[in-house]
């Protein structure tokens, strides 16, 4: 009986040890929510999830009204992290070339030498995605899915970590690209970012009179390396997922494909990056496991830009995070 009880013992051991420690992950994006917070009021929900595609090393499309924070927070959470960072604006003369570089001829060796252009950085910030048309968009579908690009016949891999955050403004119309539904689900989320409220509201204007001129940004620090980023995402690989938590992840998205208020659904790679999505979920809560709730969590941010409403549901005005709530409370959450 005395032997049984320490073999038990030891398995528990055992099987304690075996779990991912997630401290220095959780302490590592507390330091980062930390330094972003030195300049931005609220949006937590934004951050979170910008978080959340860094550990997916996943691509992030931002879209709010003008002036709630979009790129400032996409610049900031870059200087949190000691990787290279470029920010592309896009504008409607913009070529494929000014993106992924062009062939020089070099007169000294008769010879044609490739210039890179500024996608060949770690973070890449993509200010008004869908100010340049088609041409220019179709630039970035190989490097967002494949993280390499092929010029004149020879192809340039992209170091990692590699992540593009993209931003767009959803009132304005006049000299706006829609962004084709390929180049959209190559963006493992879209987040849409409201305006804060009234208490957020005041304290950022107290925090524009009490500092004057300071700006407050030259204060953030560096706080991830990126060998430290490589390693974290490593790391969510290995979380936990159930089996009945796989088939609910297939549910929800096989539903969409079905649903009648739905005119497009969601593909197998918005599978793939749900569950991804979840994993991180997982991760920054500290948890080594994925539950029902970061499934729902993840599945607005996921899916909200890969399904299409049909047009006579968009008249009335259900969108698409409606039919996407609707969806998963249909669907029997695993115990």
């Amino acid at each position: 009986m005395e032997n049984f009880e320490n073999q038990n013992q030891e398995n528990i051991n055992t099987e304690f040890h075996s779990r991912l420690d997630m401290t220095e992950l959780q302490q590592s994006l507390e330091q980062v929510k930390a330094e972003i917070g030195k300049v931005i009021i609220g949006q937590e929900s934004m951050i979170e999830h910008l978080l959340v595609a860094l550990l997916s090393n996943g691509h992030v499309l931002i879209e709010g009204v003008p002036g709630v924070a979009k790129t400032i927070t996409a610049k900031l959470l870059a200087k949190t992290i000691d990787v290279g960072f470029s920010r592309i604006q896009f504008t409607p003369d913009l070529m494929p070339s000014d993106i992924l570089g062009t062939s020089i001829f070099n007169v000294k060796n008769s010879e044609f030498e490739f210039k890179k252009g500024p996608i060949f950085s770690s973070f890449i910030l993509i200010d008004e995605i869908n100010r340049s048309p088609a041409k220019t968009q179709a630039a970035l579908f190989e490097v967002m899915e494949e993280r390499q690009i092929t010029m004149d016949g020879k192809q340039y891999e992209m170091q990692e970590p590699f992540l593009v955050v993209a931003t767009q403004n959803p009132i304005e119309h006049e000299g706006t690209y829609r962004l084709p539904e390929a180049q959209l689900d190559r963006f493992l989320f879209k987040i849409n970012v409201g305006y804060p409220n009234l208490t957020q509201e005041v304290q950022i204007i107290k925090n524009q009179h009490e500092n004057r001129l300071e700006d407050k940004s030259d204060a953030v620090q560096r706080v991830i390396s990126g060998a430290q980023l490589k390693t974290y995402q490593n790391l969510v690989k290995d979380v936990v997922v159930e089996t009945q938590l796989l088939e609910y992840i297939a549910k929800i998205i096989v539903n969409t494909r079905e649903n009648q208020f739905l005119y497009l659904g969601a593909s197998p790679r918005a599978s793939l990056a749900l569950l991804t999505a979840s994993k991180s979920f997982a991760a920054v809560r500290g948890r080594d496991f994925v539950t029902p709730e970061d499934i729902k969590e993840a599945s607005y941010a996921v899916l909200r830009h890969r399904v299409m409403v049909s047009p006579e549901r968009e008249m009335e005005g259900l969108t698409a995070d409606e039919i996407i709530r609707q969806i998963l409370e249909a669907i029997e959450i695993p115990r």
